[in-house]
Order: C-alpha cells, then sequence, then structure tokens
C-alpha cells in the first residue's frame, strides 16, 4: 500500500500580487498597485444653443453668451480646511492626472511657456513674453491635477479698469505708452502654485552685546567721565514657528518676474474652492513647471529665513556675532493649487514688459518703461539752483564779498537736490527691474 502526501496550497490574500525576489527559494508577495483612472473629459458645448460656453466670474457658473444659459457649478467651499497630503510617493503617485476635460497645450518657441488652453481656443501670441511663435498640441493629461483652486473674482472689464488706472500713475513714462495696447493683452491664467505647511523648531547660539555705562575720572581734565562699554557673553535659544499655507510658485523664473507675483500675491487663502474643471471652461492654465520636490527646497530656504528673522527678534539686543541656527522642520504638508491672474506682456523699443492683476483681490503690479530724457531734465532741475547758487557765491567771496553765505546755502541746496535725484533714480529703475 502506498502512502500519498498532500501538501495544501498557499494563496496571497486578495489585492496582493507576487513580486520578483532577491533571495532564491523565496516568495515575495507586495499589494497591487492602485490604478488611477482619469475622468471621461467633458465638453463644454450649450445645451440650449449648441455655442461655446465659459466660467462667468459676474454668474458664477458656465454660462453662454448667446442665449443666457447658466449651469451652476458643484463644487465645495473649503477655505483653509483643504485637504493636505504628506510627503509620501503614495500620495504623489496615486494623485489624478490632467485636468479633467479636453484641453490643448499653446507652446510658446521664443521663452518656452506651456500653457493650458481651452480646446478649439484660438490664440496668437504668448501671455509671458508677447510672441507670436505659438504652436497648439493636444494636452498628455500626465500633469498633477490640483485639487483646489480659487475662482476669478475680478472679471475682465474690472482688470482692464484697474490696469488702466495703474498706467495713468507716473509723469516720467513714455507719452506713447498706450493704455489700450497693454489692457488689450490681458489674459486671465490660472497660475499654479504649490502652498506648505510645517511646524519649524529652530534653536540659536550667539555672543550677544550689553551696553553697559561705564565712570572713570579724567586725571588730565580732573573730572568725571562716562562712556558705553559693550559686554559680550554667549547665549542660546529657541523659536518656535507655525508656517501656515506657505505660497511657492510653480512657474519658472524664466517667463514670469517673480518680483511682479510677489506683488500681487495676496491672496486669501480661505477662498479656496474644490477643483472642478468646470472653472476652466473658457480659462487658460498654466501648467507647472517646478515640481514638488524643487518647490520644497525653495519653501524651505524661505521659511529657515523666517526662522532665522524671528531668532534675531527674539535677542534682546541688536548688539550680536558669531550667530549660528538650526531649523528642524517637522509635521510637513502640501497643496497642490491654481490661482487666478490676469496677464499682459506688452513690448516697448525693445524690450518687453509684464502687468499683472489679482484675479480674486485686483492688486495691480508691473513693470512701465521710463522716459529717461524726462528723469535727466528732473534731475537737472533739481541739481541747478545749488550749482547756480555756488556759482554765484563762489567768485564773490574770493573778491571779499559776502559769498560765504550764499556758498554754504548753495551746497545744501546740491546735497537736498542730489538725495531727491537719487529717490526718482531708484525709483525709475524700479519701474523696469524685472
Amino acid at each position: 500500500m502506498s502512502e500519498q502526501t498532500t501538501q495544501s496550497v498557499w494563496t496571497p490574500p486578495e489585492q496582493y500580487q507576487q513580486v520578483e525576489s532577491a533571495v532564491p527559494g523565496v516568495d515575495v508577495f507586495a499589494p497591487i498597485p492602485k490604478t488611477v483612472v482619469p475622468d471621461s473629459p467633458k465638453t463644454y458645448a450649450c445645451p440650449n444653443c449648441g455655442a461655446t460656453t465659459a466660467y462667468d466670474v459676474a454668474a458664477g457658473g458656465v454660462a453662454c453668451e448667446f442665449c443666457g444659459y447658466v449651469a451652476p457649478v458643484h463644487t465645495v467651499h473649503v477655505g483653509r480646511t483643504a485637504e493636505e497630503f504628506e510627503f509620501t510617493l503614495d500620495t504623489v503617485s496615486q494623485s489624478e492626472r490632467g485636468w479633467g476635460e479636453k484641453r490643448q497645450i499653446l507652446h510658446c518657441e521664443s521663452c518656452g511657456a506651456e500653457l493650458s488652453i481651452p480646446f478649439g481656443a484660438l490664440t496668437t501670441t504668448c501671455p509671458y513674453c508677447a510672441s507670436n511663435h505659438v504652436n497648439v498640441t493636444t494636452s498628455l493629461n500626465e500633469e498633477l491635477r490640483p485639487r483646489f483652486l480659487v475662482p476669478f473674482m475680478i472679471d475682465a472689464d474690472r482688470s482692464k479698469e484697474l490696469v488702466i488706472r495703474w498706467l495713468g500713475k507716473g509723469w516720467y513714462h513714455p507719452d506713447d505708452l498706450a493704455a489700450n495696447t497693454v489692457v488689450g493683452r490681458l489674459t486671465g491664467i490660472y497660475l499654479p502654485f504649490w502652498t506648505f505647511d510645517t511646524e519649524v523648531d529652530a534653536m540659536w547660539r550667539a555672543e550677544v552685546g550689553y551696553e553697559r555705562t561705564v565712570r572713570h575720572y579724567n586725571a588730565g581734565s580732573k573730572s568725571w567721565e562716562t562712556h558705553t562699554k559693550i559686554v559680550w557673553r554667549w547665549e542660546t535659544g529657541d523659536v518656535q514657528l507655525s508656517i501656515d499655507d506657505f505660497l511657492v510658485t510653480g512657474s519658472s523664473p524664466r517667463r514670469i518676474s517673480l518680483r511682479i507675483l510677489k506683488e500681487i500675491s495676496n491672496f486669501v487663502m480661505s477662498g479656496l474652492v474644490t477643483y472642478e474643471p468646470d472653472y476652466l471652461a473658457g480659462w487658460q492654465a498654466q501648467v507647472y513647471e517646478t515640481t514638488l520636490t524643487e518647490a520644497w527646497e525653495v519653501g524651505k530656504n524661505a521659511i529657515r529665513e523666517k526662522a532665522k528673522k524671528a531668532c534675531y527678534q527674539d535677542i534682546p539686543t541688536s548688539h550680536v556675532r558669531n550667530f549660528s541656527m538650526s531649523a528642524d522642520f517637522r509635521d510637513e504638508s502640501w497643496r497642490y493649487v491654481l490661482l487666478p491672474v490676469y496677464l499682459a506682456a506688452y513690448r516697448s523699443g525693445e524690450e518687453t514688459y509684464q502687468v499683472m492683476v489679482n484675479g480674486q483681490t485686483g492688486v495691480v503690479a508691473g513693470q512701465k518703461p521710463v522716459a529717461w530724457w524726462k528723469i535727466w531734465l528732473a534731475i537737472a532741475a533739481m541739481l541747478a539752483p545749488g550749482v547756480l547758487m555756488g556759482l554765484i557765491g563762489l567768485p564773490m567771496m574770493l573778491l571779499g564779498g559776502s559769498g560765504v553765505l550764499l556758498l554754504a546755502m548753495g551746497f545744501i541746496l546740491f546735497v537736498l537736490g542730489g538725495i531727491f535725484s537719487v529717490m526718482l533714480y531708484r525709483k525709475a529703475q524700479q519701474s523696469e527691474a524685472k
């Protein structure tokens, strides 16, 4: 009689699969990766008349300008309670991709910018560099999909009024700076931003100097005198910072002025809503160029500077030397959001200038060309009184007259004129600064 041995065959649990093992003879099983299925792309044809619809700021929904049809956006207002994500591979790899609607990519051959535009949109110029060397391709939907955005609250007509008012300020700009040319190029764009939250523990160590008044007897003058002495001693301290919604742009500084963007970045993050493709209907959106990892490095460096400033403020005196600081980050989290901006690029002479409007708050900032001949005339006018008075006073003084007083007054006027000239020159430079 033969004895038969039966062995039970082990099967892995559901949602697990066998993977390659680094040890011969040892079977390894791992969870089956989740597959992210993209949403079916939406189309935005009016159900009444078939015309192309777009998100209307005033109506607060997707509207048709021909028949008046309006469809509200089904979204949730989340504000600062919007979900945050940890710095793990899972949160990035499992994130949804694409825009959730059928869109195209506009590529600028001059500056390299890439923008997501509505499918079928006709555009001939780049909003960043005003170049007409652009081409349109189909979006591959490979980008991370934003989870939240701040909708446009300022409509296009209002943004033009704000820019015209801003352009009218300042007397030293070219007389042919046509407001209509600039506002005609205004384009509403959702710009990509990364927001970061973290807790920072900063430890500092430095030599701190305290002023002490010392009294001593001066044998030469036979009197008591006092002077201030700084007494140095080593001290340490710690500062805790809670960082909430620290913004880092996802746009490249090669195409957009970070200085101007910072000036208009007073976004109110309590206005965040959940992302819906309807908000992008008829609007442009920039594809992010700065990755999450790159943005976090930029953010950490800026947050360290904030921590350093807080440490200096923690020191009770302004006399500090040999300062050092270590900053530990914990509970780091991030969001990928879209924020509304009106952008116009225009050319004056050989230079390209940018103007931006915060699409939520209406703050305007930008670059304006300077008519430098006006600046030089103004500087000459401010320096002329001092020079003229000095030229009159100097020969009078040499001839034994009362030219000393005129010479002194001329010197004072020249110094004051020089101060105001430097201030005007710097202001003019700032107007053209990138």
